[in-house]
């Protein structure tokens, strides 16, 4: 007989049409096991065993566990309906029906190499085959992925159910209470509408050194022989009834003023003496001038760490707030100017008090009394003082004003929009 079976394509290029004209077949079979004898056949005698190693286990598709260990043997006759059972439900001349006979030629072959009869001598095709031995064995085979199978560890009643493993997500599906939503929702309002807290501190520590530092100044340029000789050379300055002359005044006057800022010690001014040879200054009047050349370097010296210290707030707010810095020297020049308009009104009503208590605060009671001749009263008469808080108070004023006046929170500073173009903008809405 002629084997007009067209072989399986071995290239995955489209293949032409195979020949499938069967009218000329015989109806010889195609195969010596599929004649009736072929069931006594030496071939059929020596089918091996099983090489899985369950022999006698049942197919999972045979509910009566009538399953044996060697081949199924072939029925007589079987030759009869062999070539309409393997195109069963396919028409022969269609692509589905030959497809289907191509694929029962290859597993007749592969059985006749085995010693096995084909999966068409049986009834079942060949993978039923495979699926009934994976299912009895226990394990998943090709096709079977997320099947749990009877004979498995699946328990009773899970045969062809559905194995489904939750997501690690599938929490997220489930709605939380109305309560716990309006928490998160405050909670990220919070979050959102809070400020930093160290811009805010630093525009503080700014607000408080602003008029400590100006004041500072102020005094510093009050202890210099600049203000000396302009106090000494104005008019209208009370001259010395004893003898000083403005050049002498002005000579002793800048060796008091000096010791203030240097670091000398008492002798600076204990060794000065007059032309007669006396000593020019007593020692109560040293003792006092070396306390206020100590309030005054300690007063100083504070003064330049609250100068670094709020150099370094300013440099920190520019980088981390905008505005920040504008915001802290605002707020330091209105300190600034309530403390300078409450302490001269203070000394306005009644200066010689005033005087007194700001005395009292730094010194000890006695130390700080002289008489009319005694040369700190001859260099530094009251009027001295008075002109000295004058010019203090209005240094500080000024510096405080120009302030206010560069830092005031206008519209553009704040960053919004002028006026008149939000009103443009209401007038087109």
């Amino acid at each position: 007989m002629k084997d007009e079976t067209p072989a399986r394509a071995t290239s995955a290029q489209p293949q032409p049409e195979p020949f499938l004209d069967t009218s000329g077949d015989s109806d010889e079979p195609a195969f010596s096991w599929m004649t009736p004898g072929g069931a006594d056949s030496p071939a059929a005698d020596a089918a091996p065993a099983p090489q899985d190693g369950r022999a006698g286990t049942p197919a999972a598709g045979d509910p009566a566990g009538t399953g044996s260990a060697g081949p199924t043997p072939v029925r007589a006759g079987a030759d009869q309906g062999t070539d309409s059972d393997a195109s069963a439900g396919a028409r022969p001349d269609s692509r589905p029906g030959r497809r289907a006979a191509v694929d029962n030629v290859d597993t007749a072959d592969k059985a006749d190499a085995a010693g096995r009869p084909p999966a068409a001598a049986t009834g079942k095709p060949a993978t039923d085959d495979k699926v009934a031995a994976a299912a009895a064995s226990g394990k998943g085979g090709p096709g079977t992925a997320g099947q749990t199978p009877a004979s498995g560890r699946g328990g009773p009643g899970t045969a062809g159910q559905t194995f489904r493993e939750p997501l690690p997500t599938s929490a997220l599906s489930v709605r939380p209470s109305e309560e716990e939503v309006e928490r998160r929702k405050a909670e990220r309002d919070s979050a959102a509408n809070a400020r930093p807290v160290a811009p805010r501190v630093m525009q503080v520590v700014l607000a408080v050194i602003y008029p400590v530092v100006l004041l500072v100044l102020a005094v510093r340029a009050v202890t210099s022989p600049l203000f000396l000789w302009v106090e000494y050379n104005r008019p209208g300055f009370p001259g010395d009834g004893y003898g000083f002359s403005t050049d002498d005044r002005m000579t002793y006057g800048s060796y008091a003023v000096d010791y203030l800022s240097n670091w000398a010690g008492p002798r600076y001014l204990g060794d000065l003496v007059h032309r007669s040879g006396d000593k020019l200054f007593k020692d109560g009047e040293v003792s006092h001038m070396a306390d206020v050349k100590t309030v005054i370097l300690s007063t100083f010296g504070a003064g330049a760490l609250l100068l670094v210290l709020g150099i370094i707030a300013v440099l920190y707010l520019r980088k981390r707030s905008d505005g920040g810095v504008r915001r802290g020297l605002f707020a330091g020049s209105i300190v600034t100017l309530v403390l300078i308009l409450g302490l001269g009104t203070l000394a306005f009503l009644g200066w010689q008090q005033f005087f007194t208590e700001f005395h009292r605060i730094f010194f000890a009671d006695g130390s700080w009394t002289f008489s009319l001749d005694d040369t700190l009263i001859r260099l530094f008469p009251g009027q001295f003082w008075v002109d000295a808080g004058i010019v203090i108070a209005g240094l500080v004023l000024l510096a405080a004003v120009l302030t206010l006046i560069f830092t005031w929170p206008t519209r553009r500073r704040r960053g919004l929009k002028p006026a008149v173009e939000g009103t443009k903008d209401k007038a087109e809405a």
